[in-house]
């Protein structure tokens, strides 16, 4: 076996933390994985992780060797780079994360419009509306749709995305159209929430006349999973707080109305954040570009006609 790809799959075990996980990774089987680490131990005298049936951790070496380990991969990556960008013939595998939301809508479906520009480039995508770490994941961007707080990574943003409050007719008719964020509060509306480990934001910050304001809502229902939230809105659960591109067809098509408009929700940025390394790499910078034209064009026509609350 390759001592390089020994290295990756050390790389991606150590990453994940699960020999199963690295083998999808990958693309191979957990037996070939296994096979891979264990040829790279016997290579280097030392054992890398303490494996039982129910956990893997690694070992001491095991740390050490993986800060040597990526830097060479790294090395590797640039060297590679570098002749790519003279022989203009970009190659290699790109690792993705997105939202849900914005990876079904966007991303996805472009993704083999992009391989079809440029064949020899691979892309992994990985969707969830979980809190990534782009560098203790190894991956070269992620889309972000919030507020950004690690300062050590490198922003490109996308566009500004508008948000709208709101619910289905039947659920207005049952409680009432709330005209604010206080009414949301004071009549104790069903106001349903994306919450997930290590989210933040628990409240809606909403535009008053005295400027931004949070207020704590409460609903029967929350999940980390956006999609869900629209499903539970349509079948008249509750009030969401969502892009407008997320819930165009919806209000076109009645199926959702605005609700709350005095105090329209604050504007949320989509961000391609990667860490300042990766873009060195020629295929990085072309998804990076592919994608963020498609998404704003596609953005726009989402919502073209539309006039909601809030909006630039």
């Amino acid at each position: 076996m390759s001592y390089v790809n020994n290295i990756k799959m050390f790389v991606r075990v150590y990453e994940l933390g699960s020999m199963s996980a690295a083998a999808r990774d990958q693309r191979t089987s957990p037996a070939v994985a296994s096979a891979r680490i264990s040829e790279l131990e016997k290579h280097l005298g030392i054992r890398l992780f303490n494996r039982t049936t129910r956990s893997l951790q690694a070992t001491e070496n095991g740390r050490i060797f993986y800060e040597g380990a990526k830097r060479v991969l790294e090395a590797i990556d640039e060297a590679e780079a570098a002749v790519v960008d003279v022989t203009k013939n970009p190659r290699g595998t790109i690792y993705v994360a997105a939202p849900l939301g914005i990876g079904r809508r966007f991303i996805a479906p472009q993704v083999p419009a992009f391989k079809d520009l440029y064949p020899q480039i691979e892309v992994r995508l990985r969707l969830s509306d979980r809190i990534i770490d782009v560098t203790a994941e190894g991956l070269d961007m992620a889309f972000h749709l919030g507020r950004l707080e690690d300062s050590t990574l490198k922003v490109r943003l996308i566009a500004d995305c508008p948000r709208v409050l709101c619910a289905a007719p039947d659920y207005i008719e049952r409680r009432g159209m709330p005209l604010d964020g206080a009414a949301l509060v004071s009549d104790r509306h069903d106001c349903l929430n994306l919450r997930f480990p290590g989210a933040k934001e628990f409240q809606w910050t909403l535009q008053t006349a005295d400027g931004p304001r949070r207020f704590e809502i409460t609903g029967p229902f929350e999940s980390d999973d956006g999609d869900v939230l629209t499903g539970w809105a349509l079948d008249g659960r509750g009030i969401i707080m969502k892009p407008w591109f997320d819930v165009a067809d919806h209000l076109r098509a009645g199926h959702l109305v605005p609700v709350a408009t005095a105090t329209p929700p604050l504007p949320v940025q989509l961000s391609l954040v990667s860490q300042h390394r990766r873009l060195k790499d020629p295929k990085v910078r072309l998804f990076s570009d592919f994608m963020a034209q498609h998404i704003r064009e596609t953005m726009r026509r989402a919502t073209e006609g539309l006039s909601l609350p809030g909006a630039a």
